[in-house]
């Protein structure tokens, strides 16, 4: 990623990725979006997972739920992208929507250095 328009893409791309398996990927998958030591807080205020093995720990709490993601806004500024998007999870008759904005620090090799996602209770809506 040498340019700023090559980077906003890479990001861009990446993004768009992460979406595609929160709605239906596998945790290992997710991992190779991150660096090696990168930092996932979800959400703002809770635990702070770092490297590979503690983000794959994360992802695999969702990896055998029916889920569904959607992109919603994306805004892309240097080396760092903020979005918002939906993650829809059905678990057996129980179906939930959650809304959180992310926040993702790219390193110079396009991979995720930091993710912190902001959302509370407030962004839950049962359906």
């Amino acid at each position: 990623m040498t340019s700023a328009p090559d980077k906003a893409q890479a990001i861009t791309e990446t993004v768009n990725r992460y979406i595609e398996l929160v709605g239906g990927g596998d945790a290992d998958a997710l991992v190779e979006l991150y660096a090696a030591d990168a930092t996932l807080e979800d959400p703002v205020g809770g635990e702070v997972h770092i490297g590979h093995n503690a983000i794959r720990n994360f992802y695999s709490a969702i990896t055998g739920l029916d889920r569904s993601s959607e992109l919603v806004s994306l805004r892309v500024a240097g080396s760092e992208a903020a979005f918002q998007f939906a993650l829809t999870i059905t678990n057996g008759d129980h179906r939930m929507r959650i809304e959180p904005i992310d926040v993702m620090v790219f390193d110079g090799d396009g991979k995720i250095a930091g993710m912190k996602a902001y959302w509370s209770a407030e962004n839950i809506t049962q359906l």
